[in-house]
């Protein structure tokens, strides 16, 4: 019976969660199946039951381990003694860097979480709401201090997180700038167009 390939750096679970991930986003977390992913890992179905519970699982794993770099980038950024706009550019360049090196798991995350079941559904939808309320805290802050230009901070938050999720076009597109010059071009138009001057 094949055995799943692994390196130095990532365990046989790990391999099936990147696989997972890379599936789900293909066929969507509803359309792929155990028989999917065993194949993509190259092993027996059976056999994946040996590291792994469910799909369900893959999916919690998958979601909470972005919400959990996200939140800890928060926290790390939150705590910094350093202008609101310069808190928004650190946030802003770790959203992009995240979907541009773990693209497949931070699409999965953002787009097939609404299939978690209950706890953690409510769980996720918590700590995405209140990533939010905490994104648009600091941009308020910056409001307050003169840094940021007098707009809803809510929506300022949803017009970021939308014009990242974007970023998959890019991973699709056939002619593409390079990652460092689509995350200069980014940081220039949202980080510029917030900036009161």
């Amino acid at each position: 019976m094949a055995r799943i390939k692994t390196d130095n750096h990532l365990s046989r679970k790990d391999v099936i969660v990147t696989k997972a991930a890379a599936l789900f986003r293909e066929k969507g977390f509803k359309a792929a199946s155990m028989r999917d992913l065993a194949e993509a890992v190259g092993v027996e179905a059976a056999s994946l039951y040996n590291h792994i519970k469910s799909k369900t699982e893959l999916l919690h794993e998958l979601c909470f381990s972005v919400a959990n770099r996200f939140l800890h980038k928060m926290d790390e950024v939150e705590s910094q003694n350093t202008k609101a706009i310069d808190k928004i550019e650190k946030l802003l360049r770790f959203h992009i860097n995240e979907m541009i090196q773990h693209y497949e798991e931070v699409y999965v995350s953002d787009r097939e979480w609404k299939h978690l079941s209950d706890p953690y559904l409510s769980n996720f939808q918590n700590q995405r709401r209140i990533y939010r309320k905490r994104f648009a805290a600091i941009i308020e802050q910056g409001i307050r201090n003169n840094e940021i230009k007098k707009i809803d901070a809510a929506t300022a938050v949803l017009i970021i997180l939308h014009a990242i999720s974007g970023i998959e076009s890019w991973h699709r597109s056939v002619q593409k700038i390079s990652a460092s010059e689509l995350e200069e071009n980014m940081v220039t138009i949202l980080v510029g167009g917030l900036t009161n001057q």
